[in-house]
């Protein structure tokens, strides 16, 4: 069952922009459904040409993953299956810095990612994107 919509996605977006602006940084913004489908994405002014792209394999990871990539980050930095996943899966899940879960309800029901900053900004960018759904 697919509960993300537009405007929740829209509303996510609009957070994760604020955030990067407040931080003085270019972001790309990606959402996605609970099973990585592209529900909406917007690529900041002055940011990478793969930005979009690598937004998207943040967003992907959350969303699969249910876990911050704060957290997939940790466990890719320890190596063995978790330093493979974005070779095994040709870079569609990107388990760095950038992406969090959408929770609705309890449940996931996206992911949001990030890129344009350092790692840092990302996450901070993705986890205000995805604490406005909340409210």
């Amino acid at each position: 069952m697919i509960d993300i919509t537009l405007e929740i996605a829209e509303k996510a977006l609009r957070a994760a922009q604020a955030k990067a602006k407040e931080l003085g940084s270019p972001m790309t913004v990606t959402v996605v459904d609970e099973a990585g489908r592209l529900v909406l994405s917007a690529r900041g002014d002055g940011t990478g040409f793969f930005s979009t792209d690598t937004s998207k394999a943040k967003a992907m990871a959350a969303a699969n993953f249910k876990k911050p990539n704060s957290e997939l980050a940790k466990m890719v930095a320890q190596g063995g299956f978790w330093s493979i996943v974005p070779t095994v899966l040709q870079g569609q899940l990107l388990p760095t810095l950038g992406g969090t879960p959408l929770v609705r309800g309890g449940r996931v029901i996206g992911g949001i990612g990030c890129g344009g900053g350092t790692g840092e900004q990302d996450q901070e960018c993705a986890d205000a994107g995805a604490k406005a759904i909340l409210a």
